[in-house]
């Protein structure tokens, strides 16, 4: 498998840097793998096109806000990227693996201001890549209040923000982030649910559907780029999902009676296919996944899919063509450009039938 069959030429317009005016007002193109057709259809058709003996499984991880701007001491302006909580010489939840931008100004022990109240100390390097620990410093022992006024939500680079800008800061805390959104500990959002509503959820839920919730907090290792050009060799960064009782016995008891699964999102696939993997079914867990789902896989427990736009050469676009098939999947983004569908985390989304 070579990374570049998984390239494709997308117009830069194409890159979603809003959201929609509504969340359900997205369009979705459905792709039905059985016949090999394309239909087009709007977010809010989906009450339709979803039958009652289903159950819709989605991600409730919520976004964390990651984005931090200093500066050091000689004024030179940095910017701190939170990835996870690291547990370092027991000292609690301030010790965090980050991404430093620009990193190779930092040295260990240097101090990064973003606020009176808080500044980032850097401990060691971890990787060459700008990934470092460090320790966050501020008084208290509340960490969430200190992110939320301090941090910025941590879009993706492709959604350009001149910050600050207290509009966009407010629209992109509330619209990059799903609506069933539950425990702060993603530095991305599970984009494929952003196009839900309350409305929509209850009418589902309304027509037979029935809902599950799982987590998985997103973070590098899905979106990190694919550096090798033999795939196989690509190795994905491990990222922590939860599986409740309620939800294991859900899924457990539809597989058992041949409903119809349909995930939310990639994210929602990892945690399922990962925790069917070590188990043999879904029990309630709190691991770690590092799958990395690629053609010719074999789904053990989902049967459709609910997802965006990928980039080029993404895990994420190769997770989708070993579901539906590499060209149908091709196929489809072709005539998703043809059709001037808005690309990527803000953008219009499929369900692969």
């Amino acid at each position: 498998m070579l990374l570049s069959e998984y390239d494709y030429n997308l117009p830069e317009e194409l890159i979603a840097q809003m959201p929609a005016d509504k969340r359900d007002n997205s369009r979705m193109m459905v792709l039905n793998r059985k016949d090999r057709t394309i239909s087009h259809k709007h977010f809010y058709d989906i009450v339709d096109l979803i039958g009652k003996d289903t159950l819709l499984v989605m991600n409730n991880t919520k976004v964390l806000p990651a984005r931090l701007i200093g500066h050091k001491d000689t004024g030179a302006k940095i910017e701190v990227f939170l990835l996870k909580q690291a547990n370092f010489q027991n000292q609690g939840n301030n010790c965090w693996d980050v991404l430093i931008k620009p990193s190779k100004r930092i040295k260990p022990d240097t101090i990064i201001k973003i606020s009176e109240e808080l500044s980032v100390r850097a401990i060691k390097r971890l990787e060459e890549n700008g990934e470092w620990l460090v320790e966050l410093i501020f008084e208290g022992d509340n960490v969430l209040e200190i992110l939320h006024r301090n941090g910025n939500i941590p879009l993706p680079p492709y959604i350009e923000r001149k910050l600050p800008d207290e509009d966009l800061k407010k629209l992109d805390f509330e619209r990059y982030q799903t609506v069933y959104a539950k425990d702060e500990g993603s530095v991305a959002a599970p984009t494929a649910g952003l196009h839900f509503t309350q409305a929509i959820l209850q009418k589902l839920q309304e027509n037979g559907v029935e809902l599950a919730y799982v987590t998985l907090n997103v973070g590098l290792g899905t979106f990190r780029p694919v550096q090798c050009e033999n795939v196989l060799e690509h190795k994905m960064h491990s990222e922590t999902f939860e599986i409740s009782e309620k939800a294991a016995e859900q899924i457990n008891r539809a597989k058992r009676e041949g409903k119809k699964i349909i995930a939310v999102g990639t994210t929602t696939v990892r945690t399922l296919e990962t925790a069917f993997q070590k188990f043999g079914c879904i029990k309630p867990c709190h691991d770690h996944s590092e799958l990395f789902i690629y053609p010719p896989y074999e789904f053990k427990v989902i049967d459709n899919l609910i997802t965006n736009f990928h980039l080029p050469k993404s895990t994420l676009l190769m997770l989708v063509s070993a579901l539906a098939g590499k060209d149908f999947i091709f196929e489809a983004y072709k005539e998703a450009i043809e059709n001037k569908y808005r690309f990527f985390s803000y953008g219009d989304c499929m369900l692969i039938n």
